[in-house]
């Protein structure tokens, strides 16, 4: 998808809608930053699918009116690739990973609260922004739903992992694993890794997962920091 005019973000977007009431950031970046003209055109989404294409109504630093033209639907990915990665003590490390996710095009991010997981605080719009940023700089029109985070033990009741077609846990431990990339390459349908905090995962937390049928996989040879095993992953499971 190449998207040729200024590309920004709704919060909502109904088909039935002829006119856009921009929020005021946006309406600011677009009137002020930008200098946009009535009549000029720009691409929005909602980050469920949908690029839209409309033209500039009123020219307002607050409150800035588009008039909806056209509307394209782009269908989200055929593997849908979800990510659970424990929260990290570095925020920033944590920030740069989903950031990165989100540009690769991962579907689903799953923060979870291991055994090992140092306390850290989680901030979700300040989250969200971070994702919305980089799907518009990565032109992409599907937002990754951010889940809360969840406790590790009670990972395996939600709905979303019981659903996913293909799982797989990465750890550090010995033992028999599969090459993700190997892995991915083979799966069909959607695909789900879980990747543990620094310290990585206990015993019972990979065991556990094994009863579960997540299937122990390796991102290499080397031992990976949290992030960039779960940036690994997400480009395997995204791109492979």
């Amino acid at each position: 998808m190449i998207v040729q005019y200024p590309f920004f973000y709704i919060n909502e977007y109904a088909t039935s809608q002829t006119d856009i009431l921009l929020e005021e950031e946006t309406s600011r970046h677009v009137i002020q930053v930008l200098r946009m003209k009535k009549g000029d055109k720009l691409h929005l989404t909602d980050g469920r699918g949908h690029l839209i294409t409309a033209t500039v109504l009123e020219e307002h630093k607050k409150h800035c009116t588009v008039r909806v033209g056209d509307v394209q639907f782009v269908p989200g990915p055929d593997r849908p690739a979800m990510v659970g990665i424990s929260l990290l003590k570095n925020t920033s490390r944590f920030e740069w990973f989903l950031e990165k996710a989100t540009e690769l095009g991962v579907s689903e991010l799953i923060p979870m609260l291991c055994t090992r997981t140092e306390k850290q605080s989680f901030r979700p719009d300040r989250m969200k922004n971070i994702l919305v940023s980089a799907m518009l700089q990565s032109q992409q029109v599907w937002l990754p739903v951010l889940h809360a985070p969840i406790d590790y033990s009670l990972l395996f009741r939600q709905q979303e992992v019981a659903d996913a077609a293909n799982k797989f846990i990465a750890h550090c431990m010995e033992g028999e694993k599969t090459n993700l990339s190997v892995a991915a390459d083979a799966s069909t349908g959607s695909r789900l890794i879980l990747i543990g905090p620094e310290g990585d995962f206990t015993a019972a937390e990979a065991n556990l997962a094994l009863q579960n049928h997540f299937i122990p996989v390796s991102l290499g040879d080397t031992r990976l920091r949290a992030e960039t095993a779960g940036m690994v992953a997400a480009t395997l499971l995204c791109l492979v």
